[in-house]
């Protein structure tokens, strides 16, 4: 069963029912254009790893067929029960060395990019961790976990760390000895040097306990979420490349070949001496500290809002029909996403071109319904020509009452 698919539509509820909390207690822990960017890497994520999901499942299945020492069955519920808690062992060093080592902070990084901190938070994922997650999972093949345990334990450890990402819940007495809740989890998320890579457990404290990595949340040292190099940026295509490209840089502009290599696999941060003296990276004063934003009239708000709807709508159809769907079929809707996501990006940081590529967008629906059929990704009909030309001229109608803002953005 796929929980994540199931779990969708109660996420988004529950993000409503925060916004109204927020509105009672006169808060504002959500703006516009960082829940699109947190929404916008999620639905890149999910859509993504219906490509790349295969790599950690085959992998996984190829080390439980030859290395499993024994054979565990799939119907006692004592199986369950220890993969769910080896499973959340292994997040534990997996969610630790995505802090603590360089290539690995590279994919982790998206998860920690927005400033606010929201059930929205919860979504924003990376779309590159399939690269080398799975290596961290290969001791519960070893352990004879059947794969359709270790997959379902993977999705309850997920879900349940969708509702500590909320700043509504105050701390919570002795489960804060024994799980990872909303309190210590925002200190997880935290750039303040007390509270930086600490609390790395899914669902489990007791790890950090154990090992030296727990810190508990002070009153005294209020949360300043995001990370120390900001991403200054509302595009889910580029949270996900940022650190990557930073990376490259330095190897790049390293005078020696040990440094262009293994800058990729120390501790994160760390950079060729002759690379930081030359290119220093400032860290902000967290005194000092801002919020990224980027100015944007309340129609420019709705109308991006609302187009991001439809790729909510497309993510969710990939997601439903994954395994009906030929790869090509995905390939093709994941490329609709990425690039629909990107431009929606670019209008949501006032670029100068963003009115262009918005035009070029909606010109994209002509090809994408003729491609659809040819690909498989839905059969050809009638009812889709008409469905995607109504979205694109509603779409246009919408432009057209922007237009002012969006002409300014092109001047």
């Amino acid at each position: 069963m796929n929980f994540i698919l199931y779990a969708v539509p109660f996420f988004f509820v529950l993000i409503a029912v925060e916004l109204l909390a927020d509105r009672w207690r006169g808060v504002s822990h959500y703006r516009v254009a960082d829940a699109i960017n947190s929404l916008s890497t999620g639905v890149l994520s999910t859509t993504t790893g219906l490509l790349t999901k295969g790599v950690g499942l085959v992998t996984y299945a190829f080390a439980l067929e030859h290395l499993a020492v024994i054979e565990l069955p799939a119907d006692q519920a004592w199986v369950w029960v220890m993969a769910f808690v080896s499973y959340d062992f292994c997040y534990y060093w997996l969610h630790r060395m995505g802090h603590e080592r360089n290539i690995l902070w590279a994919a982790h990084s998206v998860h920690h990019q927005s400033e606010d901190y929201n059930l929205s938070t919860a979504l924003r994922q990376t779309s590159t961790g399939f690269l080398l997650s799975w290596i961290f999972y290969v001791p519960l093949a070893v352990l004879g976990v059947p794969l359709m345990v270790f997959v379902s334990v993977a999705a309850l450890n997920l879900l349940y760390q969708f509702w500590v990402h909320t700043q509504h819940i105050p701390k919570l007495g002795w489960l804060e000895w024994c799980f990872v809740t909303p309190s210590n989890h925002r200190a997880h998320h935290a750039q303040n040097p007390l509270y930086m890579d600490r609390n790395y457990g899914g669902v489990f404290i007791i790890w950090d306990r154990l090992f030296g990595t727990f810190q508990e949340e002070d009153d005294n040292e209020p949360v300043v979420f995001g990370v120390t190099t900001p991403l200054a940026s509302w595009n889910p295509l580029w949270a996900n490349l940022q650190f990557y490209a930073q990376l490259w840089a330095d190897a790049r502009r390293a005078g020696r070949w040990w440094d262009k290599l293994r800058i990729w696999f120390m501790p994160t941060g760390w950079r060729p001496a002759d690379v930081a003296a030359k290119y220093p990276l400032n860290k902000p004063d967290l005194s000092q500290f801002r919020k990224f934003e980027v100015p944007l009239d309340a129609r420019q708000q709705w109308y991006v809002a609302l187009q991001f709807c439809a790729y909510i709508a497309l993510g969710s159809y990939l997601m439903n029909l994954e395994t009906s769907l030929p790869v090509a079929a995905l390939v093709l809707g994941w490329g609709a996403v990425a690039f629909g996501l990107f431009v929606l990006g670019v209008a949501l940081e006032n670029r100068p071109w963003a009115l262009r590529l918005e035009l070029l967008r909606l010109a994209s629906n002509l090809p994408l319904v003729w491609l659809a059929p040819l690909a498989g990704l839905w059969p050809a009909s009638p009812v889709a020509w008409v469905g995607l030309l109504s979205y694109s001229l509603l779409s246009g109608i919408g432009l057209y009452c922007c237009r002012a803002r969006f002409t300014r953005w092109a001047s």
